[in-house]
């Protein structure tokens, strides 16, 4: 299993992105999924998830700003970001429980980042 994320770029502040993760593998089933993102020296953080049935979270950093939808279908994720400020710079991470087709071991997956710069 393997997740790729993309859609990461710079933009101004004020402006939007839409982040998009796509999963591919062996998957039987997908549970939660989630975004996260970490800026330099800095510990990673939440910014939302969303389980199989559509309940999503969302960080108070990020509240009203962002959308975090899935397409369960395609395999995909997305997040959508507006208004957005320069301590939004970070690189984003997608994360995704993910059941194998193969033996039904279910384990956590990160995709490789894509970074997002938004300059004041």
């Amino acid at each position: 299993v393997q997740l790729q994320a993309s859609g990461g770029g710079l933009v101004q502040a004020g402006g939007s992105l839409r982040l998009s993760c796509a999963a591919s593998g062996r998957i039987l089933s997908t549970n939660i999924v989630g975004w996260y993102r970490q800026a330099p020296g800095k510990q990673r953080e939440l910014v939302a998830t969303i389980t199989s049935g559509g309940r999503v979270t969302y960080a108070d950093s990020v509240k009203g700003r962002v959308t975090i939808s899935r397409d369960n279908a395609k395999n995909m994720m997305y997040l959508q970001m507006n208004s957005l400020k320069p301590e939004d710079t970070a690189v984003y991470y997608c994360k995704a429980n993910i059941v194998n087709w193969r033996d039904r071991e279910v384990n956590d997956y990160w995709g490789q980042g894509t970074q997002v710069t938004v300059s004041s």
